[in-house]
């Protein structure tokens, strides 16, 4: 990118992260973000995702004052106009969710990670699952289900055991949290123009969550997810070490 000029900082309440900002702030002085040409979010994955959701199509570059930091940039208060010059732009589509609560309310949000389903109760859910309007389950019995983005494979999705997607791949995974029956079902890669709907089966029994990047609504008696192209996402990642890089990393750790 251009060698911004006008920097806003955001950081998570961590203590590492509130000190990173007030550091920076004295040294490279703080915008409004309206007033911005980019966002440096400080904080861990969870915050970047917050950031880039409020962030009105900035471009954001974050580093890494949280755990993880798969989003994030290592840190360092050194040289970053350069930094930022030289960074590499990732741009990412969201999921869309709707999601209907029994209640009879329509909530509906996006996701830059994954839109989950989770049991909110002490018995599995029971889900019927259908793609592009046709059904492709009758039953899953299961503690919940993920569908992700490319750049989500590596979160939830895999510690569910879902698939690492390539970061461009025109897909999504559907992936099963502690799925009982089927017994041997792996999930599904669908393709990213694919509809999927959830239905709960007996929701006053077994109630369900939905959640879209940390953001739940509850109990639920559907959900439908799509992908969202008129939506980007702006991340920046420095020279070589970009979302493609990272993932082909975590399958070779």
């Amino acid at each position: 990118m251009n060698r911004p000029n006008h920097i806003h900082f955001a950081a998570a309440n961590a203590e590492a992260a509130q000190a990173a900002l007030g550091e920076l702030v004295e040294r490279y002085g703080q915008v409004p973000r309206y007033a911005a040409d980019v966002i440096v979010a400080l904080g861990g994955d969870g915050f970047m995702l917050q950031t880039l959701h409020a962030g009105a199509g900035l471009p954001v570059y974050g580093m890494n004052r949280g755990t993880v930091g798969f989003l994030m940039n290592d840190y360092s208060p050194d040289d970053l106009p350069a930094r930022l010059a030289q960074a590499e732009e990732e741009v990412i589509n969201p999921l869309a969710m709707r999601a209907m609560t029994v209640d009879g309310v329509l909530h509906e949000a996006l996701a830059i990670n994954e839109v989950s389903l989770l049991r909110a109760g002490p018995q599995a859910a029971k889900l019927r699952i259908s793609v592009n309007g046709k059904l492709r389950m009758e039953e899953l019995v299961c503690d919940g289900a993920i569908l992700s983005t490319p750049a989500g494979s590596t979160a939830y999705n895999y510690s569910a055991h879902g698939p690492i997607l390539p970061i461009g791949s025109d897909v999504l995974a559907l992936t099963g949290i502690a799925s009982f029956r089927p017994r041997r079902w792996q999930g599904a890669i669908l393709p990213s123009s694919a509809i999927v709907r959830f239905d709960v089966l007996d929701p006053a029994k077994r109630p369900v969550m939905a959640d879209a990047d940390s953001r739940s609504v509850k109990p639920v008696l559907w959900v439908e997810i799509r992908s969202e192209p008129k939506v980007e996402h702006r991340i920046l990642f420095d020279p070589g070490h970009g979302l493609e890089e990272r993932l082909m990393r975590e399958q070779f750790a």
